[in-house]
């Protein structure tokens, strides 16, 4: 699909680097597209090579703990616990087909089915000539759904990696219930998504049979997803998190630092996560001692006024304790929690339903920043993280290598387009475009 084309006039130039793409916000509204690259946006943004697939996938996760029927001082039964997941993964490309990149979804007023339009096409063959890739697993925001972050999703399939988004029972805008259902199954979803793609990957009469580099696998998480995140790569919750309201009586104890097998839980297959805004440190479920299990390489996405997980104190601090892990904090400065990981708001999300407190827009957008624009950077910097830890590219990951203030960098270059000894602006961002971001590194402390 084309992209926007770059703007000529002085007046669309003002908006394109005032924060909105005119052409491509106008085409999103009319059509509520999940694939769209703003003419501006870092290099590492753009799709890739590969035509795409996609595959709805329903899992169940015996025996579960019951956590919306449990009642203080009764034993809390089990169900089989439903799982809808969406799978992106490189595929062939059929010119015949109709309907491709259409996607059927609920959104934020948990009532209304809507259309989605991206670039993947449904239950396409999968694409074998590249080997095994690595596996992503995607898990969203309470509320949310597995189309929440389908922008980085479908991206990321086209560059060489099948991705597994969570439908997480219970925390979707059309079942939201109790909060204690997401408090202690986020972890337990992603351990048992992975070990489900795990088996279709050795199943000869499964699509995915050896799609998958099982060695290979990195997990993205968007606010309560983040916490997840940080549990399952051996972030431990501390005590005190057994004592968050109305959680039934053990219900954490599996995930807590101080249980014996907890550490059992870190998969070394995990090379790499990325943790959008997670939730947490302010509520007491992250301590410094906890913190000290992660030991997997992290890249924090946050806004600087998050007044949900919290900045500072909050995701700084899960990002600071984490010191066994080689991690990086980017920042949006000025962005509240929506940062980087929501899909733009689709068309419909502007009008108020009388069953939410705001329109639904409001779950999505951010004040300060365009989602679109905040897309780009996040599939920039996700690339380049990746790149670096799951495919050992030394190129995407030099775009990681940058000053830690994107406004302190120097734009510095010949007429003929190279550029200058003095050169420092942020690479791969076109000039006038490196604001508003703050990039931090701190190395894995030996244990």
């Amino acid at each position: 699909m084309p992209q926007p084309s770059p703007f000529r006039s002085g007046f669309a130039q003002a908006l394109l680097f005032g924060g909105v793409c005119l052409n491509s916000a106008l085409s999103f509204a009319q059509t509520n597209r999940i694939d769209q690259i703003r003419s501006d946006a870092p290099a590492l943004a753009a799709y890739g090579p590969l035509d795409i697939g996609v595959k709805t996938l329903q899992f169940k996760n015996p025996k579960q703990w019951d956590m919306l029927n449990a009642k203080s001082g009764q034993d809390v039964s089990t169900y089989d616990r439903p799982l809808t997941t969406e799978v992106w993964y490189p595929g062939q490309a059929d010119p015949a087909a109709k309907n491709a990149g259409e996607y059927k979804v609920f959104f934020r007023d948990g009532k209304t089915q809507i259309t989605l339009n991206g670039r993947a096409l449904r239950d396409a063959n999968p694409n074998r000539t590249q080997g095994a890739y690595p596996l992503v697993i995607v898990s969203h925001g309470y509320p949310g759904n597995r189309f929440l972050m389908s922008p980085i999703a479908e991206n990321l399939a086209s560059k060489g990696y099948v991705v597994v988004s969570i439908d997480h029972t219970d925390s979707t805008y059309s079942d939201q219930g109790a909060f204690p259902s997401t408090l202690r199954n986020r972890s337990l979803d992603v351990s048992f998504v992975i070990d489900e793609m795990v088996k279709a990957n050795r199943n000869a009469a499964s699509p995915f049979k050896d799609l998958i580099d099982e060695n290979r696998i990195a997990l993205i998480g968007y606010s309560m997803g983040g916490y997840g995140v940080i549990n399952k790569l051996g972030g431990g919750f501390s005590d005190k998190a057994s004592q968050f309201p109305n959680l039934p009586k053990d219900s954490l104890n599996l995930l807590l630092n101080s249980h014996p097998d907890f550490a059992k839980r870190r998969d070394p297959r995990i090379k790499a996560a990325v943790a959008f805004a997670p939730w947490g440190w302010n509520q007491g479920f992250w301590n410094e001692e906890g913190l000290k299990g992660i030991q997997t390489p992290l890249l924090f996405i946050a806004g600087s006024v998050d007044d949900v997980s919290g900045y500072a104190p909050g995701v700084r601090n899960i990002y600071e304790g984490s010191i066994h892990s080689d991690r990086y904090l980017l920042t949006f400065e000025n962005a509240n929690h929506n940062a980087g990981a929501p899909m733009p708001a689709p068309q419909e999300a502007w009008k108020a339903v009388p069953w939410l407190p705001s329109i639904p827009a409001g779950h999505y957008i951010d004040p300060v920043w365009d989602n679109m624009r905040m897309n780009n950077i996040s599939q920039h910097f996700i690339a380049a993280f990746l790149g670096k830890h799951l495919e050992n590219d030394a190129a995407k990951a030099a775009h990681l290598d940058v000053l830690e203030y994107a406004k302190q960098g120097k734009w510095s270059a010949n007429p003929d387009g190279s550029f200058k000894a003095d050169h420092t602006y942020w690479k791969g961002f076109p000039s006038r475009t490196a604001v508003g971001l703050r990039l931090e590194h701190l190395g894995a402390t030996a244990k």
